[in-house]
Parts: structure tokens; C-alpha cells; sequence
């Protein structure tokens, strides 16, 4: 081979490895432990991280339905391909019994893992970034102490090229940076700690925001759909969703805690939140997760009045849903959709009816709504599916006389949205 030919193949890869070389993450230590937490007796350090770890509801991906517990297994779908769990027990072979605490905190301070390789956001280390070092100790404690599973993980089943690590180290040069939670000075103690608790292992942006094509999230919680789970995580941010800036503070620990308030009442994807998670917090964290969620900005306004169409189709639409709604919802929901809370949600004025986004109640009549089991509501009421019994259309119109009776003020669904939602798996 020629030298110049040598030359101009060698030189576009030198660029490359270049290039590479300087959008690699490079690592953040971090803070270091704390003295109190370095002298914190191993038995609290433990209890500790149990208790986080339930914070962070690291159960849900990390075991598959009937798994054993933390075995990993689990499909994290994603738009990209399917992201596998990995097997986080204290196996020496397949899991991370050979993992120190360096290498625990690496993983959810920096996103690597032990021998170096980017992680998958799809494991929420874009959050867990904001989680302080003892924490992180205190949770790699406790995993050291639960019963090692000889399970080897499986290879991720993502699409070429996301599968590549050049193109995730391209993605977290635009998308991450490592950083603990910086307390705001100007808020009280119980507000920094619940701003830690919802940004940190709570991971609530994770759902609650939008994502770009990239998957990427805007941080804003904002509200956004979650399109391989086929439900909306409403907005925390407007009033004109789930923003609780007019809800009393009882109100939203009694919903965060035991799955059902006054106000509302918790379905679908958050249902295995609180079941699994929130509900084994202590009341002082939930309620400053409260009161941080409470003092979030109203930043999306008003919508524009809908004006309902005056067409006799239109009209005859809705007088339908409202037949379908007197004969299979009234004897729960009431004759002017008052409900009989907090069991039943009343439905005037329930703005989870009123988004702009309609998955939710579709999913609801079709697939039935189902609040936890918690220990404050040990015995949930449910109610149950109409899929059956409903098609498409039907569904539409009861769920588009929903979004227009007793004051409520949306526009109404189609029965093309309802089908792209009836098959869409419940987890």
C-alpha cells in the first residue's frame, strides 16, 4: 500500500478516535462519605439502605413477575429496542457480589458499570446522579446482605446503532452530567427534602416529563406519554393536570401514601408506585414530597375554552355515552358524577378526565382501574373492565361524555384512539 493511500485511510480514524476520545464521560468522584456515615454502625447502614432502596423502587425493574427478588430478567422496553435488567444480588459470578462501594456509587453517580461500560438510561441514573454518597453507600450495604441469585444477565436487544457505546457516550455528552443534590438555601429543610427524594431515588421525572426522539428528558415534569407502558403521566406543574398547587397537604400524602385521597385516586403505572414504594416511607418524607410538590410553579395556564360542536352527529354522540354511562357507571360515580370518595372518584371536575392526552380514561373503562393495596387501604375498591362488554366506539362515546358533562370542558375521543389502546399490555 502506497503511503499517501495509508495516509488518507489513517488519518479520517485517528479523527474518529479523537473525537470519541473527547465526548467519553469523564469520571466524577463525587463527594466523599461523611465521617458519620463511615462510623454508622453496619446493622443502621443496612436498615438504611433497605429503606432506600424501597425509596428508589429498584424492585420493579429489577425482578420479573414470579423472579426471584432482584435477579433482574426484566424487559425495560424502550423505543430503541429492549433494555435487560441486570441481576443486582450478591452473586460473585452473575451479579455484584464482587462489586465494592466505589463500584455501586460509580453505577449510579456516573452511570458505568464495574468494568467500565456506559450504562442504559433506561436504568435512571440521570436521577440517581443527584443521590449523595452516603446513600449510596448505605443502599450498596444493604444489597451486599440479600440472598445471592446465580443468574447471568441478559444482552440488551437494542437496534444498530443505539447498541453501540460511542453513540451513548455522544448522547451523555448532550444529555448528562453528573451531579449530587445542592440543598437551596433559601427553602426550609422539609422542602430540600422532599425536592431530594422526587429528583433523586424517587426518579419521578423519569415518567412525569417529556422525552425527546433521543429519549431524552426535559427535566421539567411537564407531564408526558409513556408510550410502550400506553399511559400519560400527567403534568405535576399545571393545575390544569396534576399540579397540586390548590390540594391540601393531607390530601397529597394520604394519595402518595395509600393510593386514594379526597381528591383522587391512583391508577395504572403509579398504582405499583405507591404499592411498592411510596407507601413504605415514612410519613415525614412523604409529606415533605408533598410540600415540595406542592410548591412547584403553575407553568402551563389556562386552556383555551373547547367549544362543543352543535352538529345533530355530535350531539347524538354524547347522548349516547351519556346512556352508556347511566347504565354501567352511575351506581358508583352518581347521578351528577359526584362519586363517593374516597373509593369512588368523583368525576366532575376531575382533571384527570379533562388533559388534553385521553389515554388515561380510555385505558380505565377498557382495562378497569385498580387502586393499590396498601397498608392504609388495605382493601382497594376496584372497578372493573368494560372491554368486553364496549367497543370502540362505545368506549368513545362514554368516555367523550365524560370529558363533557357536569362542568367538565374537553374535547371528545375518537374510536380509532380507543382500538390504538385496546391491546396495549397493562405493564
Amino acid at each position: 500500500m502506497k503511503r499517501n493511500t495509508k495516509i488518507a485511510i489513517a488519518a479520517p480514524l485517528l479523527l474518529l478516535v479523537a473525537a470519541v476520545g473527547f465526548i467519553w464521560p469523564k469520571h466524577d468522584t463525587g463527594p466523599a462519605p461523611s465521617a458519620a456515615a463511615q462510623n454508622m454502625p453496619i446493622t443502621e447502614k443496612i436498615a438504611r439502605g433497605a429503606y432506600l432502596a424501597k425509596a428508589a423502587d429498584c424492585m420493579a425493574c429489577h425482578t420479573t413477575r414470579g423472579g426471584q427478588a432482584y435477579a433482574g430478567g426484566r424487559a425495560l422496553q424502550t423505543p430503541f429496542g429492549n433494555v435487560i435488567s441486570p441481576n443486582i444480588t450478591p452473586d460473585q459470578e452473575t451479579g455484584i457480589g464482587n462489586w465494592s462501594a466505589n463500584d455501586f456509587w460509580n453505577a449510579l453517580h456516573n452511570g458505568k458499570a464495574k468494568d467500565g461500560r456506559l450504562l442504559y438510561p433506561a436504568f435512571p441514573y440521570t436521577n440517581y446522579t443527584a443521590m449523595t454518597r452516603d446513600d449510596s453507600d448505605a443502599m450498596y450495604a444493604y444489597f451486599q446482605t440479600i440472598t445471592p441469585v446465580k443468574q447471568a444477565s441478559r444482552p440488551h436487544e437494542l437496534r444498530f446503532p443505539y447498541n453501540q457505546q460511542a453513540m451513548l457516550a455522544a448522547w451523555r455528552a448532550l444529555y448528562f452530567k453528573p451531579a449530587v443534590y445542592t440543598p437551596d438555601t433559601s427553602q426550609s429543610a422539609e422542602w430540600n427534602r422532599g425536592a431530594y427524594l422526587v429528583q433523586g431515588p424517587g426518579h419521578c421525572i423519569a415518567c412525569h416529563s417529556e422525552r425527546n426522539a433521543l429519549g431524552a428528558s426535559d427535566k421539567s415534569l411537564s407531564g408526558g406519554l409513556i408510550p410502550v407502558l400506553g399511559w400519560y403521566a400527567p403534568s405535576l406543574t399545571s393545575d390544569r393536570e396534576a399540579g397540586l398547587g390548590d390540594w391540601e397537604i393531607k390530601d397529597i400524602t394520604d394519595l402518595l401514601k395509600t393510593g386514594i385521597s379526597q381528591r383522587a385516586t391512583v391508577f395504572g403505572p403509579m398504582a405499583e408506585v405507591v404499592r411498592e414504594s411510596l407507601q413504605h416511607l415514612s410519613d415525614e418524607d412523604v409529606r415533605a414530597m408533598a410540600v415540595y410538590l406542592k410548591s412547584l410553579p403553575n407553568e402551563a395556564g389556562k386552556r383555551a375554552p373547547y367549544e362543543p360542536s352543535k352538529e345533530a352527529a355530535a350531539i347524538a354522540f354524547l347522548a349516547a355515552g351519556e346512556k352508556i354511562y347511566r347504565k354501567q357507571c352511575m351506581d358508583c360515580h352518581g347521578a351528577q358524577g359526584e362519586g363517593i370518595p374516597p373509593h369512588y372518584p368523583p368525576l366532575a371536575g376531575n382533571r384527570a378526565l379533562t388533559m388534553d392526552e385521553a389515554v388515561n380514561p380510555i385505558r380505565i373503562v377498557l382495562n378497569g382501574g385498580f387502586a393499590p393495596g396498601t397498608a392504609g387501604n388495605p382493601r382497594p375498591y376496584g372497578m372493573p373492565p368494560f372491554s368486553h362488554a364496549l367497543n370502540d366506539v362505545e368506549v368513545a362515546q362514554v368516555v367523550s361524555y365524560l370529558r363533557a358533562a357536569w362542568g367538565n370542558n374537553a374535547p371528545p375521543v375518537a374510536s380509532t384512539t380507543v382500538n390504538r389502546y385496546r391491546n396495549v399490555p397493562l405493564e
